[in-house]
């Protein structure tokens, strides 16, 4: 195969799995979770800001736009919510608008991979 093509098919497929990476479920217990979450008070502290969306078409992308499932096994990540910022690998900020959504901290994107 061509170097070309080979590299075409990498984009498309971490183009197509990258597609519907923030569909998200609240886990009870931090031993269930693939991210332990914490919500910060203000934008400047976040990793990520965060928008949830009301349908899952809305969550494409690696950008912010959560939408919350109804089934552990709709998930793309399991997050747990921590009371302390020190536990947390994810610090987020919720924000009003879809626009703001996105990342801060680009180191903290391998979480949603």
């Amino acid at each position: 195969m061509k170097l070309t093509t080979i590299l075409s098919f990498i984009i498309v497929f971490f183009s197509v799995y990258n597609l519907n990476a923030q569909k998200v479920y609240k886990v009870d217990y931090e031993s269930q979770a693939d991210i332990k979450v914490y919500i910060v008070d203000y934008e400047s502290q976040c990793d990520l800001k965060v928008y949830k969306v009301d349908y899952e078409s809305q969550a494409k992308g690696n950008e912010g736009k959560w939408y919350f499932v109804d089934y552990e096994s709709q998930s793309d990540k399991k997050i747990y919510f921590v009371n302390y910022e020190s536990q947390a690998d994810l610090k987020i900020y919720m924000v009003d608008y879809e626009s703001q959504a996105g990342w801060r901290n680009n180191s903290k994107q391998h979480l949603f991979f």
